[in-house]
């Protein structure tokens, strides 16, 4: 099984830059796909950003250019950088780890981590 273990939310300034990490461990096999998703209040949670364990990163388009995902597969941990962060947009980032490369997926294992909030205001 595997355990994910986010870190990194917090409040921040309109403009503003924020990191936050997911470490995995446990796995039986490997992690293909790691991603960050996330869901504000009274919205359905949705795709933020993946990235394949050879480092080739998709982005919603409402974060392009602005937030960059990241991992480091000696430590299992996926990351994600963002910058220019916009107010009212409060919302529970979610890391997810995969064992496929695509669709569909969760073919030996699909894990969710906690949630962690990130909050942008003055």
């Amino acid at each position: 099984q595997v355990q994910l273990v986010e870190s990194g939310g917090g409040l921040v300034q309109p403009g503003g830059s924020l990191r936050l990490s997911c470490a995995a461990s446990g796995s039986r096999f490997s992690i293909n796909v790691m991603g960050w998703y996330r869901q504000a209040l009274g919205k359905e949670r949705e795709l933020v950003a993946t990235i394949t364990s050879d480092g080739i990163a998709n982005y919603a388009d409402s974060v392009k250019g602005r937030f960059t995902i990241s991992r480091d597969n000696a430590k299992k941990t996926v990351y994600l950088q963002m910058n220019s962060l916009k107010p009212k947009k409060t919302a529970v980032y979610y890391c997810n780890a995969d064992s496929e490369a695509t669709p569909p997926w969760g073919g030996r294992f699909n894990y969710w981590g906690q949630g962690t909030q990130v909050t942008v205001s003055s």
